[in-house]
């Protein structure tokens, strides 16, 4: 019976965990290129009360006794599934239609990746205005480099195609290309990037490294959306239904618990 108790507490942790995790993902349901995460379990080791053996005269017995001794979260799966894309005021707002990825560089000098393309301009040094992210990070093109234009050009009039490049129109009102164009990066598994926060990703060995799509043929490209931010993919009713869910196996798991206490109980006043 002792062995129920842990069994039990085990059960109760794991829900915990999916608790959790459910609830993360509902707290980012407005959170722009947010993408779900799914809690995933798996057995603990099992103690075997009897083997398969063979009697004296040669007689198999071919089944074993084992009891399971709990469960444990395996790992929390990353969804990337395309968010819906929700039409924003801002000039400077754009959604990647794709697999792809914005890259931006960070202020401890790293590289690092996002879905949310809520952009705008920040005015850099040298009369310059760079392209950075909500949190002032700048945007990075298809080579690596932060998008950083002179301070002549009126921000509202630059246009980006889906393409990712930078438009602005000429003396006849036609746009002509700036030479920059935001770069897009793609990862042979995405579920192996790890979450740095402000809905940015790190590169993993077991994402594999960033790969460009202006420079790879093995992808396909991306579309970027101006206009249009990505939304989260988070759908609001399954995550109830899986709460619903993680509180039922939660409450008996505790069941397990309780009861054990009340037979523990029972056997120890059998001499009274």
């Amino acid at each position: 019976m002792v062995r129920s108790l842990w069994t039990g507490a085990t059960g109760m942790n794991a829900q915990q965990t999916n608790v959790d995790t459910i609830a993360n993902n509902l707290a980012n349901v407005n959170t722009n290129g947010y993408k779900s995460q799914e809690a995933q379990f798996k057995t603990l080791l099992y103690q075997t009360l009897q083997t398969r053996t063979t009697t004296a005269n040669g007689a198999a017995k071919p089944t074993a006794s084992q009891v399971g001794l709990g469960t444990r979260v395996a790992s929390i799966n990353q969804i990337f599934t395309q968010g819906a894309l929700l039409d924003s005021e801002s000039d400077t707002a754009f959604a990647i239609e794709g697999d792809g990825f914005f890259g931006v560089r960070c202020g401890d000098g790293t590289t690092r990746y996002t879905r949310n393309g809520d952009f705008n301009w920040s005015l850099g040094t040298g009369n310059t205005i760079v392209l950075c992210s909500s949190e002032g990070y700048p945007v990075l093109d298809e080579q690596g480099r932060p998008i950083s234009l002179a301070n002549t050009y009126i921000v509202n009039k630059i246009t980006v195609d889906q393409s990712g490049s930078l438009l602005y129109p000429d003396a006849n009102n036609v746009p002509q290309r700036l030479g920059f164009t935001i770069g897009k990066f793609q990862f042979q598994n995405p579920a192996g990037l790890e979450r740095y926060g402000d809905t940015l990703w790190s590169v993993t060995p077991v994402s594999g490294a960033a790969i460009n799509e202006a420079t790879s043929n093995a992808v396909t490209k991306s579309r970027v959306i101006q206009g249009y931010l990505e939304g989260s993919n988070v759908n609001v009713a399954d995550e109830m239904v899986n709460l619903i869910v993680a509180q039922r196996a939660y409450e008996m798991n505790s069941k397990v618990i309780t009861t054990t206490d009340t037979m523990m109980e029972q056997a120890n006043n059998l001499k009274r």
